[in-house]
């Protein structure tokens, strides 16, 4: 064969090989199985649970304690005032009856603390006047504690048996009456008052009076410290 032919052969015999290469390998990759892409979803969020609605014993122990609170704080400035101008007694009295706040709200304190609360106070600047006005306003403020605040409470836990609540509700209300008792006597004879006196005071209930054994401080028949206040 002449030689210039025979080159031309093998190149065009080559030519055929890497076009029938070719076309086999695009056959390949056509017919080449494809993965589905993933169907994605949208994400939906979290259910968050639903927050818990605070029990309305939960909400009266805090307002009560916020109170009591401010009781305590009150009057023991009006105590000052009433020994400033000379009611030695009446400003035992205050002292005395700022101890049984004191006491009632340690006593909420402890209820909220058990119902998963968390005791809380916002203290206003006490408004002082003349002794007079003063035993006044706290009788007023007993009065509405006695008659209508710690009753509405007491019913309400009861109707949910949260006994706790009930127990510490029924020691404040019971000592705010004996308060206003003794507010309004004092407030009836002040000049009377002006001597010294001497209270005691319950450290479980609060109760508050002028002998020791009115106190009533005895809890499941056992005898409770009863603290002396001048």
């Amino acid at each position: 064969m002449n030689p210039t032919l025979k080159i031309r052969y093998i190149a065009k015999k080559t030519a055929i090989f890497t076009s029938a290469a070719a076309l086999g390998m695009l056959a390949l990759v056509g017919c080449a199985p494809t993965t589905p892409s993933a169907k994605v979803e949208p994400t939906q969020p979290e259910e968050q649970p639903a927050t818990k609605a605070q029990s309305p014993t939960l909400k009266n122990l805090e307002m009560a304690y916020n109170g009591e609170s401010n009781a305590h704080v009150m009057y023991l400035d009006y105590a000052k005032k009433a020994d400033e101008e000379g009611y030695k007694g009446v400003a035992s009295l205050f002292r005395a009856a700022a101890r049984a706040e004191e006491i009632h709200k340690e006593n909420h304190a402890k209820v909220i603390k058990e119902m998963g609360g968390t005791p809380q106070n916002t203290i206003a600047t006490p408004e002082v006047k003349s002794t007079q006005e003063n035993l006044q306003h706290a009788i007023k403020g007993e009065s509405y504690e006695r008659d209508t605040m710690y009753p509405d409470f007491i019913k309400e836990a009861k109707a949910k048996g949260e006994k706790n609540a009930v127990q510490t509700f029924t020691y404040a209300g019971n000592a705010e009456a004996g308060h206003a008792k003794l507010y309004t006597e004092a407030l009836n004879n002040l000049d009377a008052w002006k001597a010294p006196k001497q209270f005691y005071v319950c450290s479980v209930s609060g109760q508050t009076a002028m002998n020791a054994n009115e106190t009533n401080c005895t809890v499941d028949g056992v005898k409770k410290p009863v603290e002396e206040v001048r």
